[in-house]
């Protein structure tokens, strides 16, 4: 084989190992009656390693607005997290609903 081809085979291997990024997918806290602020801002802080000034902005607009984006990670990453808010939540009994949206 010469050169030629072997820098022709090794581009289109490189080629072929370029893949496209992953869809990212926000996760969203849902608003409700019962759920108190300070669990959403403690599962802010835990489950989306947010500060305590970050955590607060968000709780904030799941009250005022019914809806705050906890952060954007890949499908995995965001279904992971959900599922992680929503057992810690019935484990203390409240009703704190979690979904994804891709972006």
């Amino acid at each position: 084989m010469t050169t030629k081809n072997i820098n022709r085979t090794e581009s289109s291997i490189e080629d072929k190992q370029q893949t496209d990024e992953p869809p990212l997918f926000e996760v969203l806290l849902h608003n409700d009656d019962y759920t108190t602020m300070d669990f959403v801002v403690a599962v802010l802080q835990t489950v989306f390693a947010k500060n305590e000034e970050q955590a607060t902005d968000i709780m904030l607009n799941v009250h005022k607005k019914g809806v705050g984006i906890a952060g954007v990670y890949i499908r995995d990453v965001a279904e992971t997290k959900v599922a992680i808010v929503h057992d810690w939540a019935r484990q203390e009994g409240h009703p704190l609903r979690c979904s994804t949206r891709k972006v």
